[in-house]
């Protein structure tokens, strides 16, 4: 069997799932034809040929103008691409070729969200959000980045990108692209248009909004303010527990001497921590409604939660049966279909001055270039940083302007068009301040309840009302487009780090090792140095006393690490560094949970001279130990039940070993009962902007200024936020919340009022008691009253949703375009992170993306995975060919060498010179 083809476990027999995924795809193409005709309903006839028309030329020849030379494209049993060529703009020219083959619909939908012009592929529902996209400016930032600041030789990848993606539309209709176009079809007349290099830069700024840090956190801290006191809601977000959960650098300091980051220096008391100062405690309506707003927005990357990160790691050679280090990295994103992954080799035959490249990894479809890999030389991991790099600024509305200072100051306005298709062109006009673009012009309530928003006592005269302003980085231009170049051509650290520093944003913890045995780390990113405050609250706009700085912090101070001395390198989005590094990075790490775990399981494994195999890395991405279950269980245990039940799901936790496994009855109780101390202790007494939709209660109003007194009157309330995004989310930040008073039991987080017919609540172990008899008759509901038949698989289920006509679509279509479900282990912060939101449910909202284990030097022993597959194509074989071994924690074989990519293609095609 060919070399990359082959599963790193599971069945040996390749003929069978051969056979499978060929009437798999069969089938497919008969539901798609019947969706089609199901959805024209005028008497047209749509035949399988016409469903087959997109399906991409694997094998033969094909002219490609432009190309200096002949191109080989060739594809593994599983479509995986690697393309060889003789110079870098060929080398481009066909990756752009050969991804608008598989995912051009996936990239065109990226571009038009990206510019703010959904509407004129979707129609008038995708208006509010093009709106919204358009003041954010996300493309006018693209276009001026790649007109002033991106290398030119990074101009011309980018332009040799897009003209491959446009050699492949030349000539074609809608149908002979995607069938997702001869959908849209049905309903408009809309027709893709010629790729250009912004499109692809724009990419990273949907890639900076989903991991922009901690925004969410400072809109749901001001709406709390309704219902909860200011111990209350520090409460709610503690410390990072630095003592329990360590961080990624645990030495150095920015040295005196040469005002530069030094990993041996001695770090000094902490200057980096700011006072928390907001702008206002009425500022919860407008933070209500742009909240609101912000849900409608893609999230292409993932809900923006507590617990979602991504994990990655490298160990020493010194620790590694190879002897070379080992690198592991799985993100934690979306699930979509397909995948926001695309698997990739780009090979120049020779290496030379013109053609510079021989790396391979995970692309972007629509971005030229490696974003996670290795080369010859190297190989790097990312996760999100989760820098502060927004801030949301109250500005007082001042007739036509707004007022900094004392004086009024006009807006910078601009008009922008939204064409939408089958109606009439919408017209809004942008305004932004000295912080950035106002985002509650967007919103219809917003621009009512900015005249009546109360503020503090030193906020200037009401007037005309306030509008909230986002300052963010990304909003800049920068060079991270030069830096995935740069990361594709490193040779060593200093290379490595060079391309780091142009990496501006999304801010991203990089991970390295080399072929010559060394590991290291860098935080990159542009970072604000605020003048006040700590970025946690909104911030005055009307006065310069608050603000950024006109410079970041310097890219010589940020942390590293190279080769420390324990052997190993862990970040999974725990905090960077301790509190006493002088710069303030955030205040909302996440709190380490996994980053933790796996810390243990690498010290675990190397204690006493032990060595760290492949498949030891392969199966740490996999484990599914939940943190929180080993802190409560043992509590649980004790609780007196007489409901026999209730005493009946409580046994399936006795002798439990905490592992979240798919057929685990008791994770599924214990998850269950999580979620139900989390609601009671918690979630009832949040207000109604953070609980889920649909959890309606009868609570005592909001007093708008404070904790709540008990009154006689109570309202009905009813949860506005969308379920993936609902607190309490059962992240680990709420790990580190149950932990501070697990051992208080009288704590007042612990008590409950009467509602309805249920009793009182007094202490922690009545909440418990409830929590457990609550679980046990919702598991009876989801999953049937014998407990014999539960399992967390059934509970915790993935649905791979095709991104626009999968979830927007004709019922018919939505069947035809998706996949699923499959009964998942792992959970919330758990290694194997398949996230789910307590709030929520059960289902899992965000999952390792990808997974890939680097084995160093000897690259074609390397292994990699992605959640779906190559294809974009939903009657492919590779659309989800991939997914059931990614479900079973498999990995692929991963050939990186001529030789060994020989010995695995099944399919060559060659572009040729014209």
């Amino acid at each position: 069997m060919p070399a990359n083809t082959t599963a790193s476990s599971g069945s040996s027999d390749a003929k069978k799932p051969g056979r499978k995924k060929g009437r798999r795809a069969r089938l497919f193409v008969i539901v798609l034809v019947l969706a089609l005709v199901a959805g024209v309903g005028y008497g047209a006839f749509w035949s399988v040929s016409t469903v087959r028309a997109s399906y991409p030329q694997t094998t033969g020849s094909i002219e490609l103008k432009g190309l200096t030379g002949n191109v080989d494209v060739k594809r593994d049993s599983y479509g995986i691409p690697q393309i060889y060529a003789d110079s870098d703009s060929d080398l481009f020219r066909a990756q752009g070729f050969v991804q608008a083959q598989d995912r051009f619909w996936e990239m065109d939908v990226r571009r038009h969200m990206t510019s703010g012009r959904l509407s004129e592929m979707f129609g008038s529902g995708q208006v509010e959000t093009d709106s919204f996209l358009r003041t954010l400016g996300w493309r006018k930032v693209a276009q001026k980045e790649y007109d002033t600041k991106l290398d030119p030789d990074t101009k011309k990848n980018l332009q040799a990108y897009a003209e491959g993606v446009n050699a492949y539309l030349d000539g074609k209709d809608g149908k002979d692209i995607s069938v997702e176009y001869a959908a849209l079809g049905l309903t408009n007349d809309y027709k893709p248009t010629e790729w250009t290099p912004v499109d692809s830069v724009a990419w990273l700024k949907a890639m900076a909004w989903d991991l922009r840090g901690n925004m969410q956190d400072e809109i749901d801290r001001s709406l709390m303010t309704s219902r909860l006191s200011e111990k209350q809601i520090e409460d709610l977000y503690p410390d990072y527990p630095y003592a329990k959960n360590k961080p990624i650098v645990r030495q150095g300091a920015v040295s005196p001497v040469t005002g530069k980051f030094d990993p041996e220096a001695e770090p000094s008391d902490s200057i980096g921590s700011n006072t928390p100062e907001g702008a206002a405690e009425g500022l919860n309506t407008q933070l209500s409604a742009l909240s609101e707003t912000l849900d409608e927005i893609p999230a292409l990357l993932g809900p923006n939660g507590s617990g979602i990160g991504s994990n990655s790691w490298v160990v020493s050679g010194k620790y590694t049966t190879t002897g070379k280090p080992l690198l592991a990295n799985d993100p934690h994103l979306a699930p979509q279909l397909p995948s926001l992954w695309y698997q990739m080799g780009l090979h120049c035959r020779v290496i030379s001055e013109t053609c510079q490249y021989n790396t391979a990894g995970y692309t972007f479809s629509g971005m030229p270039g490696v974003i996670i890999g290795h080369n010859a030389d190297i190989a790097w991991g990312f996760t999100n940083l989760g820098a502060d790099v927004t801030d949301l600024f109250l500005e007082k509305v001042s007739g036509e302007g707004y007022q900094y200072d004392g004086r009024t100051k006009p807006f910078d306005t601009r008009e922008e068009t939204i064409k939408v298709a089958g109606g009439r062109s919408r017209h809004i006009t942008v305004r932004e301040t000295n912080n950035g673009p106002v985002v509650s012009d967007r919103s219809s309530e917003l621009e009512k309840v900015g005249k009546k928003a109360p503020v503090t006592n030193d906020a200037p005269d009401r007037a005309d009302g306030y509008v909230v302003a986002l300052k963010w980085t990304a909003l800049s231009a920068g060079k991270s487009m030069d830096a995935v170049f740069e990361l594709n051509r490193a040779k060593d650290f200093t290379s490595f780090r060079a391309a780091a520093e142009h990496f501006e944003v999304p801010s991203q913890n990089l991970i390295y090792a080399d072929t010559k045995g060394n590991i290291g780390y860098q935080a990159p990113g542009t970072i604000p140095v605020r003048t006040k405050g700590d970025g946690r609250l909104p911030t005055p706009g009307w006065t310069s006393d608050y603000g950024w700085k006109e410079k970041p912090v310097p890219f010589e101070e940020l942390p590293y690490e190279y080769n420390p001395e324990r052997g190993y390198i862990v970040t999974a989005n725990q905090a960077v560094i301790d509190e006493k590094y002088p710069h303030l990075l955030t205040k909302d790490w996440g709190y380490g949970a996994r980053s933790q775990r796996i810390n243990d399981l690498i010290e675990s494994k190397t204690k006493g001279g032990g060595k760290i195999s492949t498949d030891d890395m392969q199966k740490m991405q996999m484990d599914n130990q939940s943190v929180i279950a080993a802190k409560l269980v043992p509590e649980l245990l004790k609780i007196n039940i007489s409901d026999k039940n209730v005493r009946e799901a409580q046994k399936l936790l006795e002798n439990w070993d905490y592992s979240q496994e798919p057929d685990s009855a008791a994770a599924a109780y214990f998850n269950g009962v999580w979620r139900n101390i989390l609601k009671l202790a918690f979630g009832n007494k949040l207000p109604k902007e953070l609980r889920a939709e649909g959890d309606c209660l009868n609570v005592p109003p909001a007093s708008g200024t404070g904790p709540v007194d008990e009154q006689d009157r109570l309202v009905r309330e009813c949860g506005q936020r969308a379920p993936d995004a609902a607190q309490p989310d059962g992240g680990d930040r709420w790990y580190e919340v149950v932990e501070s008073i697990l051992e208080d039991k009288d704590n007042e987080w612990w008590k409950a009022p009467v509602r309805g017919r249920e009793e009182a609540i007094d202490d922690r172990d009545e909440l418990f008691a409830r929590a457990m008899e609550d679980a046990r008759w919702e598991l009876t509901a989801e999953l049937g009253k014998d407990i014999t038949t539960w399992s967390w698989g059934r509970l915790h289920q993935l649905t791979l949703r095709n991104q626009t006509l999968g979830t927007e679509g004709p019922g018919l279509l939505q069947r035809a375009l998706n996949r699923g479900p499959w009964h998942l282990g792992g959970g919330e912060a758990a290694v194997n992170a398949t996230g789910w939101n307590a709030a929520g449910g059960y289902d899992v909202i965000w999952v390792p993306s990808m997974r890939m284990v680097v084995n160093v030097g000897d690259w074609d022993k390397s292994r990699w995975i992605n959640l779906t597959g190559a294809s974009g194509h939903a009657f492919s074989a590779h659309y989800t060919d991939q997914t059931d071994k990614w479900v079973d924690g498999e990995l692929l074989d991963w050939s990186f060498s001529s030789s060994k990519v020989g010995q695995s293609t099944v399919d060559t095609l060659t572009l040729k010179k014209p």
